[in-house]
């Protein structure tokens, strides 16, 4: 027996009738009990059903589809888009998936393993194969009478292939150009005598997004070595994929490591184990920092004084590298820098560096010696030392920083790591034990034969 809320979803929402979309039955979906989401889709009219499954925020998707009786998961699974329905048995459990799998008809079997074998995270683990592809020689009218044959059974439809004796590509031509076409006018003229844009199926799905946005396409065809396409990439799998990346790019910039799942959904022992081990990792760094504090154990107890500015410049330091890093991160990813630009970026961030240390220098030194001239604090006679010390020292730090921080995503790409790895914590890590060093080394030389 359903609860009222289960059956309102299972009944489908229609628009005309409850004024609730389809995007609305998913969050709904999405809110039940997993079981109770099962049987609200077992019993959702198939159109509705399918429209929820299709959706990429349906993150619950995977495990409600395993709950559902086999056949009813078989039945939907081949009314879903290909590339979607391939992202779903991904996520689902092997032995779940294999059972779904095995049920299908060998066609739609055949498409779905040629998803499955590319990676995630490239254009052939986004495309879908449900594209539509006419004969080189065919004329308008009979590329627009086929997509009025095959229209229910594709995902979208933003662009048509023509396709050689061979099966190679020739052009893509936009539904927008067909349409306003002379029916009795051959297709191929419409392409204007331009090679079609396509990509490997192993690119990366940021280069993916790119040439989209570069060629400011809808589609983008996927072709094997020879030049036969073997699928289509459109420009709502791009977003999707972008989504994504993006969302464990700032989580891997937070030092932690990606969620799986929504952050409400993931498991507080599964939010642990992702935590923890870049915390543990940044912990052990920071115990670098009371390493360098004894080696100037010394000068500490000579110059007491000086441990007040230390979490004042350590942070500045951190906060210009990672700011620093934040920026290089989002270039590399856009292609707005490459790998061969390191050195441009480190002409640049040198001066900079130096720049916004200065800034950062004079309101120290303005700082001590305010509250030195209006008796909030007594730095000693020799505080006027203490605040070239404070401003030389946040000079040497932010540069140091700025340019740590910048560099470090070049090294990480070039040893083929992820750039965003390089989180802000590592940074300000890094920067908390050479800055001590830094600091304690201009300290030494302003104030040598004064308090040191």
């Amino acid at each position: 027996m359903m609860n009222s809320l289960t059956a309102g979803v299972a009944a489908g929402f229609r628009r005309d009738k409850s004024g609730v979309y389809l995007a609305d039955v998913v969050e709904m979906l999405q809110s039940l009990p997993r079981a109770d989401a099962a049987a609200a889709l077992a019993h959702m009219p198939d159109v509705r059903a399918v429209g929820a499954l299709d959706r990429p925020e349906f993150t619950a998707a995977p495990e409600v589809v395993a709950l559902l009786p086999l056949p009813r998961a078989v039945h939907l699974v081949a009314e879903m888009a290909e590339d979607r329905a391939a992202d779903l048995l991904s996520a689902m459990a092997p032995k779940a998936a294999g059972a779904i799998l095995a049920a299908l008809t060998p066609e739609v079997q055949h498409s779905l393993h040629r998803l499955l074998a590319w990676p995630d995270d490239s254009a052939g683990g986004m495309m879908t194969t449900e594209y539509v592809a006419c004969a080189a020689d065919a004329s308008v009218g009979d590329v627009l009478d086929h997509i009025r044959t095959v229209e229910r059974s594709r995902e979208t439809i933003y662009s048509v292939f023509l396709i050689d004796g061979d099966g190679r590509l020739v052009a893509t031509i936009s539904l927008r150009r067909l349409i306003a076409a002379d029916p009795a006018s051959p297709a191929l003229d419409l392409a204007r005598g331009r090679g079609p844009v396509t990509v490997p199926p192993e690119l990366d799905r940021e280069q993916v997004a790119d040439l989209i946005r570069r060629h400011d396409l809808l589609a983008l065809p996927v072709i094997d070595e020879a030049g036969r396409p073997l699928g289509i990439v459109t420009v709502d799998d791009v977003l999707d994929a972008l989504v994504a990346e993006h969302t464990e790019d700032a989580q891997k910039f937070g030092g932690v490591e990606a969620l799986d799942r929504p952050y409400l959904e993931t498991g507080f022992f599964a939010m642990i184990r992702k935590r923890a081990g870049w915390l543990s990792v940044l912990f052990l760094s920071e115990m670098l920092t009371a390493s360098a504090m004894q080696h100037f154990e010394t000068e500490l107890e000579r110059a007491v004084v000086l441990t007040l500015f230390i979490p004042l410049i350590m942070s500045s330091g951190g906060n210009s590298g990672s700011q620093a890093t934040s920026l290089l991160i989002r270039a590399l990813a856009l292609g707005q820098v490459r790998l061969r630009d390191w050195w441009r970026v480190a002409l640049r961030e040198l001066p900079a560096g130096l720049v916004l240390g200065m800034i950062l220098g004079v309101i120290g030194i303005i700082r001590i010696a305010a509250w030195q001239k209006l008796g909030f604090y007594d730095y000693g006679p020799h505080w006027i030392l203490i605040a070239a010390t404070v401003g030389a020292g946040l000079v040497g730090i932010v540069t140091f920083g700025s340019i740590a921080g910048s560099m470090l995503p070049f090294v990480l790409q070039r040893l083929g790591f992820d750039p965003a790895s390089a989180s802000a914590p590592f940074v300000a890590t890094l920067v908390d034990v050479t800055g001590l060093v830094i600091y304690f080394s201009i300290a030494l030389a302003i104030l040598s034969g004064t308090l040191l």
